[in-house]
């Protein structure tokens, strides 16, 4: 339960990140780093970044190969998990 919620809360947050960016990126503002983006991604918010890229349509061609990567990626550690705690 503890990791679900984990979950949750690292997806809202990425959402929110890129949510932020585009509209730096809008305004040529300083912005978030990629770096940050991506570890977030791949600690377990990939799902947020895969909807934000095709909602927002940010960062869609630049990652459009690794976002789905690391979304199975959250899939299946969440089954693994799953498996493991029951």
């Amino acid at each position: 339960m503890l990791f679900i919620l984990y979950l949750i809360f690292i997806n809202i947050a990425l959402f929110c990140l890129m949510y932020i960016d585009k509209r730096k990126a809008i305004k040529n503002e300083f912005r978030i780093s990629e770096k940050t983006l991506l570890t977030l991604a791949f600690i377990g918010g990939s799902i947020s970044m895969l909807i934000s890229m095709k909602i927002i349509h940010h960062k869609g061609k630049k990652f459009k190969n690794v976002i789905p990567l690391l979304t199975l990626e959250s899939f299946l550690l969440l089954f693994i998990l799953l498996k493991i705690i029951d």
